[in-house]
C-alpha cells in the first residue's frame, strides 16, 4: 500500500509491527491507535498527558512501552534512540519533529535505512521547511474533521480500515445528537491555568483558531479569542482577559492533580464583569480539547455549558 504523506511517497507492504511515537506534545496519536486496537505495535511511546476525558486512557496510556526512551532538551527523543528500538514506522504529530537541528532523526535518514516515517497529516506544514501550499491551508483550516483523517490514515497503515470507519461513525453519531445550536452563540473562553503557569505566564493559556474554534463553534458557540495565532494567543493579557465578553468558560485541565472547580473560582472572583462569573456558568475538558479521537467529547461538554448558560 502507497500513501501521500506531506508530498513524500510512503509504501507499506504489510502493517508496521514495531512503531516509535515521537512526543511533539501530543497525544493525538498514540490515543488514535489505541481507539484502533493497534497500540500492540508500539515499542516505544514518548506520548503522555497524565489526564483525560475518557476514564480509561491515561492507564492505557500507561500500560504502552516507552521503549525506556529519554527526551533531549528540545523535548524530543534523539536520532540514536530511535534507532536502536529498530522500528520499522516512527511517528510525528508534527513536521518539526524528524528535524535534525532539534537532535531527531530525519525522514531521508530513516528512508536511507528503510524505516517508513508519518507525520500527522494535517501538521505536515507545522515545522517544515518550505511546505506544500496545500499542507499550509490544511494546518491553518484544522478541524474536527482533522482527527478523522488521522484515525482514517492509520486505519489505512494498519489494515484496520473498518476498525477507522466505525470509531469516525460513532463520533460524528455522537455529533449529531447534540441539540441544534441556537441562534445567538454565546462568547466561550477556554483556559487552561496549570499550563499557562508552566509556560510563565501570569494568566492561563488561552486556546484559540483551528480545531478550537471549530469544536466550540459545533458546540453551538463562539470562541471570545478565536482566529487568533499562536503569537497572538502568546500575547493575551490580564487586560484582554478583563474586557472579554465570556458567557461561558470552559477550564482546561493539565496536570493529574488540577481542580476545575477552584480553578473556576478563581477567574469568576478575578473577572466579576463577565457573565460567566455572574451565572458561574463552566465547564471543564482535557484531551478531548485537542487533536485525537474524543473531541465528540469536547463538543459535548461545551455544548452543555453553552445551553445552560441560557
Amino acid at each position: 500500500m502507497t500513501i501521500d504523506n506531506c508530498g513524500r511517497t510512503v509504501t507499506f507492504t504489510q502493517a508496521p509491527r514495531r512503531v516509535v511515537l515521537l512526543n511533539g506534545a501530543s497525544v493525538a496519536e498514540v490515543e488514535s491507535m489505541i481507539a484502533l486496537g493497534v497500540q500492540g505495535a508500539i515499542v516505544a511511546n514518548s506520548q503522555t498527558y497524565g489526564v483525560s476525558d475518557d476514564p480509561t486512557m491515561v492507564a492505557r496510556i500507561k500500560a504502552i512501552p516507552t521503549g525506556g526512551v529519554k527526551l533531549n532538551k528540545n523535548f524530543e527523543v534523539p536520532r540514536e534512540q530511535v534507532l536502536a528500538q529498530s522500528p520499522d514506522l516512527v511517528i510525528s504529530t508534527w513536521a518539526g519533529g524528524f528535524d535534525d537541528k532539534i537532535g531527531s532523526i530525519t525522514r531521508d535518514e530513516l528512508g536511507k535505512t528503510g524505516i517508513n516515517s508519518f507525520v500527522t497529516p494535517s501538521n505536515c506544514a507545522n515545522g517544515a521547511t518550505s511546505p506544500r501550499p496545500e499542507d499550509t491551508q490544511t494546518y491553518a483550516k484544522r478541524s474536527v474533521e482533522s482527527s478523522f483523517d488521522l484515525l482514517t490514515q492509520l486505519g489505512l497503515i494498519f489494515d484496520v480500515q473498518g476498525r477507522a470507519a466505525q470509531v469516525v461513525q460513532e463520533a460524528r453519531a455522537a455529533l449529531a445528537a447534540l441539540p441544534s445550536p441556537a441562534t445567538e452563540r454565546k462568547r466561550v473562553l477556554a483556559a487552561y491555568p496549570s499550563m499557562g503557569s508552566a509556560m510563565g505566564l501570569a494568566v492561563p493559556a488561552v486556546f484559540g483558531g483551528g480545531i478550537f474554534d471549530d469544536i466550540i463553534t459545533r458546540a453551538g458557540g463562539v470562541n471570545a479569542f478565536g482566529g487568533l495565532s499562536d503569537q497572538q494567543l502568546g500575547a493575551i493579557n490580564v487586560e484582554a482577559l478583563a474586557a472579554a465578553n465570556v458567557d461561558v468558560l470552559v477550564i482546561g485541565l493539565y496536570q493529574p492533580d488540577d481542580d476545575a472547580e477552584k480553578f473556576a473560582e478563581q477567574l469568576f472572583a478575578q473577572f466579576p464583569q463577565w457573565p460567566a462569573s455572574k451565572t458561574k456558568t463552566y465547564t471543564s475538558v482535557s484531551d478531548s480539547f485537542y487533536l485525537g479521537p474524543l473531541n465528540a467529547i469536547a463538543v459535548k461538554r461545551i455544548s452543555d455549558g453553552v445551553r445552560a448558560a441560557g
